[in-house]
């Protein structure tokens, strides 16, 4: 692609971008509000609950219909967690200042309560796969079923293939090789040679992940869970251990941080750019944005992944995925603010993502932050790579159950595993927030008229435990009113 028509795209990408953000930005926030009050302030009152819900949900489903809700919690975990959570937290403190931490947390407290409505309502209007008999489901599949609008459905479906399956793990083994390039120039391990007069190079490490990439995807969604369940765990605690001995050894500054964080969130400085940029200070904008890439609630993608554990009660896994949100915003991304802010390095960092995230870390802990910061890149790219590639495979079952239409899909995949490998991705990424757009959108639309149904569910859940039941269980023939709009036969 030359560059005149790259900058051309570029400008059309932008230029749809731009207003969408600006209304998405205000239409996620005040979606999580509504939610928030509605549920009585679910990720609250409930939260101690969810963790209760989540512990004791390790053990092996009754059967093979689907995976463990602590399996469906790190698959969503696994691609929530990603590069995002590094860099993008080291972006919106370069651009937005100290104060975009306290806008994430905001925007992470509200978000819980989406992702939380988002789950249960994937959970209710789940199905079972006709081969395999395993539990598969999302907005695709409450859009069809819920609101009677398979066309809407799969333009959904469309828009999160594009976005998830493609475009995101593209960008995302894109940062494995950069981050492997700067600290070990494994970008000089190529293979070079001319074949019919033409130069082709070849990555090793494009190569590997590719490798990687199909060891696992090639193995259905059953096995991205137990691999999720072992990685995720891992990774983030490897991240929150340096966190925690960098936030011990700056225990005397830690009170200036948390003043610093909350003081200069509120101070105004406009953002720059469209109507939401008029009215919002740059630290809420950045905050907002990044907290939303990061944690992603609302979006749609990680009910992908809760419908498909075996549970008894839809708001179980709901509950569960809540958590995704705290641990995402709260747990990770606070991480990585301690280790900028505790660094200082942030007035002179420009807007290098990674790179202040490296030098805050090289800071605190000596030069071996360097390979740290490198290999936990690559943990957590490579978990959104599979977690990406697990809400993919949900939605092209939904457009075409076919085996090998699946195939074929899966080669696409690891082509653009290589591919992000091996090139610089401006516009595809652009065109991903484009997708991403488009598909939040929908799910937001989706859910708020599908709010019933959830009111339903919470009412059930909570009866239930009032009554002293230890583990809810739901039975649609309690809700007639809603039983001939649920065509399912696993409630």
């Amino acid at each position: 692609m030359n560059d005149q028509l790259n900058e051309t795209l570029l400008g059309w990408v932008n230029t749809l971008n731009g207003p969408l953000w600006d209304f998405l930005v205000i239409f996620l926030v005040a979606v999580g509000l509504f939610y928030t009050l509605i549920t009585g302030a679910v990720q609250v009152r409930l939260f101690l609950h969810s963790i209760k819900v989540m512990k004791s949900s390790r053990k092996e489903c009754d059967d093979d219909h689907g995976i463990t809700p602590f399996q469906a919690f790190v698959t969503g975990l696994a691609s929530r967690v990603g590069v995002g959570n590094v860099a993008g937290v080291a972006i919106a403190i370069a651009i937005g200042g100290p104060g975009a931490v306290f806008w994430m947390w905001v925007t992470a407290f509200l978000g819980m309560s989406s992702a939380f409505v988002e789950s249960s309502l994937a959970q209710l209007f789940k199905v079972r796969d006709q081969e395999n008999k395993q539990f598969r489901g999302g907005p695709a599949y409450y859009i069809t079923q819920g609101l009677k609008q398979k066309w809407l459905g799969v333009v959904f479906a469309v828009a999160l293939i594009s976005t998830y399956g493609f475009v995101f793990n593209a960008v995302q083994a894109n940062a494995i090789t950069g981050a492997t390039a700067h600290a070990w120039g494994w970008d000089k391990a190529n293979l070079a040679f001319e074949l019919g007069g033409i130069h082709i190079v070849v990555s090793w490490v494009g190569l590997a992940l590719v490798l990687l990439t199909a060891m696992i995807i090639f193995g259905g969604i059953k096995r991205i869970a137990k691999v999720a369940e072992s990685f995720v765990p891992l990774m983030a605690l490897l991240y929150l251990a340096v966190a925690l001995y960098i936030a011990v050894i700056n225990y005397a500054i830690l009170p200036d941080i948390f003043q610093l964080i909350f003081s200069k969130a509120f101070e105004f400085e406009a953002a720059a750019g469209g109507f939401f940029g008029a009215m919002v200070s740059m630290a809420m904008m950045m905050g907002i944005k990044r907290g939303l890439f990061s944690n992603e609630a609302g979006m749609g993608s990680a009910p992908n992944a809760a419908a498909a554990s075996d549970v008894k009660h839809p708001v179980n896994q709901g509950l569960v995925q809540m958590l995704g949100v705290f641990v995402d915003t709260f747990v990770v991304c606070s991480c990585t603010a301690i280790i900028i802010l505790a660094s200082g390095l942030y007035h002179d960092a420009g807007f290098e993502g990674v790179a202040l995230t490296q030098m805050a870390l090289e800071s605190q802990i000596g030069s071996w932050g360097d390979d740290f910061l490198a290999t936990i890149l690559f943990m957590f790219a490579f978990s959104s790579v599979i977690g990406n590639y697990a809400y993919a495979e949900g939605n092209v079952q939904f457009i075409n159950n076919n085996a090998k239409v699946m195939f074929v899909f899966r080669i696409f995949v690891l082509i653009m595993v290589y591919l992000g490998s091996v090139m610089s991705v401006p516009l595809i990424w652009n065109t991903a927030d484009l997708f991403m757009g488009i598909m939040a959108t929908i799910n937001l639309f989706a859910i708020l008229l599908l709010t019933p149904f959830l009111l339903m569910l919470l009412k059930d859940y909570l009866a239930q435990l009032k009554q002293g039941v230890k583990e809810p269980v739901f039975k649609l023939d309690n809700h007639p009113k809603f039983k001939d709009k649920v065509k399912s036969d696993i409630w």
